[in-house]
């Protein structure tokens, strides 16, 4: 089969719509129940594009949640602290620790809750039963895998009455060297990012700090292929094998950083003893309990999550203040943390923001006529910085 009919493209009104292989070969994927759409490919295609790679590059099983055209994160296969399971709620899933696969989505969908709601899920490796149960109580458009056990296929089956998209890829599948696209009416062509990515491409150490640990190279390898398919501008920050923080799509590049450290930032304090003494109401489900714990950590709208009105509904318990001292407070023990971006810093202000949400690496291209003060910055903060001479730009 070389054509699949759509329901419609990224919108109702656009039809007709369909995916195709123009060179008359076979589609290299069987879709095994529901029936994905138009953005529902767009994720899957480039979710599994960083899956593959990232294992290679790691050689360790792999995962990423997307939304849009855009990782919401990117992990590998690490066990989980019992302090990261409770903040992914994944506390109470039996046999984690013994499926690699299950550990790197469970860190890849409790990354960014907020923004994994609704996600497209690639996996680097056969979907497991224990992966399918996580999956099976997350609310999800589909997944991508290169097979499913019996077991798993059995159980995602059953989500949606059966209408859950669940896509098998040819993992020996090997795109054309140019690809295409029409915008207007207009075609465009280039060809492939083929650029690879792993630990051969962060030697060029450019500040006084040379010192990159063997996890942290890890980390940055992270950042850059989850850097890799996301649309630009966009900068990743990345810890303990996972990005933390993706900062997609932005026209300034600190705004970027931001963005992007703000989510880091979030991702830290869910693992704070004041969130995860939260007790919450018998019955309040996964998706409310993301919300207020967003709200809870806001220091905007925290005084909501406190008001007599929420609480009570939301909680069994009243839940203490989180001051924004004490979260400033906690946050200034963070080091360790890795940064990645797809394009060089044009001004060290991204260096400063990242230093206050504790990044001790960065990878980034370099090339900019201010490359000497983003160094000199770098240097300011203790950080190893690696030229990696290319940009990554993805749209």
């Amino acid at each position: 089969m070389n054509e699949l009919l759509l329901k419609y493209g990224c919108n109702p009104n656009q039809k007709p719509s369909r995916i195709f292989m123009e060179n008359g070969k076979d589609l290299p994927i069987e879709v095994l129940s529901g029936r994905p759409g138009y953005i529902n490919f767009l994720d899957a295609f480039n979710s599994w594009q960083l899956v593959k790679e990232l294992k290679i590059a790691t050689g360790m099983a792999c995962a990423s949640s997307f939304k849009h055209v855009s990782p919401t994160s990117a992990a590998v296969g690490k066990k989980l602290s019992p302090e990261l399971k409770k903040a992914c709620f994944v506390d109470d899933i039996e046999g984690l620790d013994n499926s690699p696969i299950a550990c790197a989505y469970a860190r890849a969908r409790g990354t960014d809750r907020m923004s994994s709601f609704g996600d497209w899920i690639a996996l680097s490796d056969e979907c497991d039963e224990v992966t399918a149960k996580i999956i099976s109580r997350e609310v999800s458009d589909g997944v991508i895998a290169p097979s499913y056990s019996e077991k798993a296929l059995e159980i995602l089956k059953a989500k949606r009455k059966g209408a859950y998209n669940i896509v098998k890829i040819d993992e020996n599948y090997i795109p054309e060297e140019i690809e295409r696209k029409q915008v207007y009416g207009i075609t465009f062509e280039q060809g492939r990012n083929n650029f690879k990515i792993d630990a051969d491409l962060l030697t060029n150490v450019v500040t006084a700090n040379k010192d990159i640990p063997e996890d942290k190279k890890i980390d940055l390898i992270i950042s850059l292929i989850t850097l890799k398919y996301t649309q630009s501008n966009s900068v990743c920050f990345a810890y303990d094998g996972q990005a933390i923080g993706v900062g997609a799509g932005q026209q300034s590049r600190i705004h970027c950083t931001r963005l992007a450290a703000q989510k880091a930032d979030l991702w830290h304090l869910r693992q704070s003893e004041k969130v995860l003494n939260l007790q919450f109401a018998e019955g309040v489900g996964r998706p409310d309990k993301n919300n207020i714990i967003d709200l809870y950590l806001s220091d905007d709208e925290s005084d909501l999550v406190l008001g007599d009105n929420v609480w009570q509904k939301y909680f069994a318990v009243r839940p203490e203040p989180f001051t924004k001292e004490e979260k400033k407070a906690y946050l200034a023990k963070i080091t360790g943390v890795s940064l990645g971006s797809d394009a060089f810093f044009p001004f060290s202000d991204n260096i400063d923001r990242a230093a206050k949400s504790g990044v001790s690496f960065v990878a980034q291209p370099g090339g900019s006529v201010r490359d000497d003060l983003v160094i000199s910055a770098a240097d300011n903060y203790g950080m190893a910085m690696v030229f990696t001479g290319m940009r990554l730009f993805h749209h």
